[in-house]
């Protein structure tokens, strides 16, 4: 698309910002980028402090930029929560007490991750159905809204947005589970074949930054530190990619705009379909 709109393309993807992180996100390798200019892609470190608000600012930045030369910007990528924050902008959140945060993060580190997904499951059953469950820095900001303003976080969502400069068409790709389900064991195989293992080794003393609270490091960083075998860590990435990739399918089918295709698109079919949206806004 991007080749045949002559344009450049964003990437909306919140691991394959971090350089040290390219095996086990399965970053656009060489060849890939050369095919058209990508932004956001290998472009911070892991120990730097970026978060989906500084990607909103950097991303709206670049895209003012972009428009000055290109009638469309193609922006690709699978964290739902950064493409809604370009296509949407961010919720706004009360201030509560920081208080509250130290204490579901001691509570994280006594009773564990399951107890809070528990919490949240009981206050807010939306967020705990939409949001990524197994980060857990998703499931404390969401606990400290219901606890802080006595509301749900789901309550928050999408009021009060302003409307962005541009227009949004939203294209998704859809598959038999059974065939999405193939694919995620044969990725993880693929990157294993291509160094994942050894990658993650290098990153494992700066396991505890959230960057790498990620699928496919932290199974291996409990192998590392045997809690588990290496078949089982393998066995837990390709499970884990599998309940990500269900909670994305959920995340991304709330949108009702979205145009769907087969993953076995007719591409001229799709670009069909795609001017024709364009002259009609």
């Amino acid at each position: 698309m991007a080749k045949y709109f002559n344009t450049e393309i964003i990437s909306a993807d919140s691991r394959q910002f971090f350089k040290e992180m390219q095996i086990g996100t399965a970053a656009p390798n060489k060849e890939e980028l050369a095919e058209a200019k990508h932004h956001f892609i290998h472009h911070k470190s892991i120990t730097e402090d970026y978060n989906v608000g500084a990607f909103e600012k950097e991303a709206i930045e670049r895209l003012e930029s972009l428009f000055k030369l290109h009638n469309v910007v193609i922006m690709v990528g699978g964290s739902g929560l950064y493409v809604d924050a370009v296509t949407k902008g961010l919720d706004y959140f009360p201030d509560v007490d920081k208080n509250i945060r130290t204490t579901l993060n001691n509570q994280l580190e006594t009773e564990g991750l399951e107890a809070l997904q528990l919490q949240l499951k009981t206050l807010d059953t939306t967020a705990y159905n939409t949001i990524a469950i197994d980060n857990p820095q998703r499931v404390i900001r969401a606990l400290e809204i219901c606890i802080g303003s006595g509301q749900p976080y789901s309550s928050f969502l999408n009021k009060g947005k302003g409307k962005r400069p541009f227009k949004t068409i939203t294209i998704g790709l859809t598959a038999d589970r059974s065939i999405i389900y193939d694919r995620i064991n044969r990725r993880v195989d693929i990157m294993l074949e291509q160094g994942q293992l050894e990658e993650a080794k290098g990153l494992f003393k700066h396991q505890e930054l959230n960057a790498l609270n990620t699928v496919g490091y932290k199974e291996l960083f409990n192998y590392f530190n045997n809690e588990w075998t290496l078949e089982f860590a393998v066995s837990e990435i390709k499970k884990n990619s599998r309940r990500f990739a269900k909670r994305q399918l959920t995340w991304f089918k709330r949108n009702k705009e979205t145009l769907w295709f087969d993953y076995n698109y007719n591409f001229d079919v799709l670009i069909t379909c795609i001017d024709r949206v364009i002259k009609n806004n």
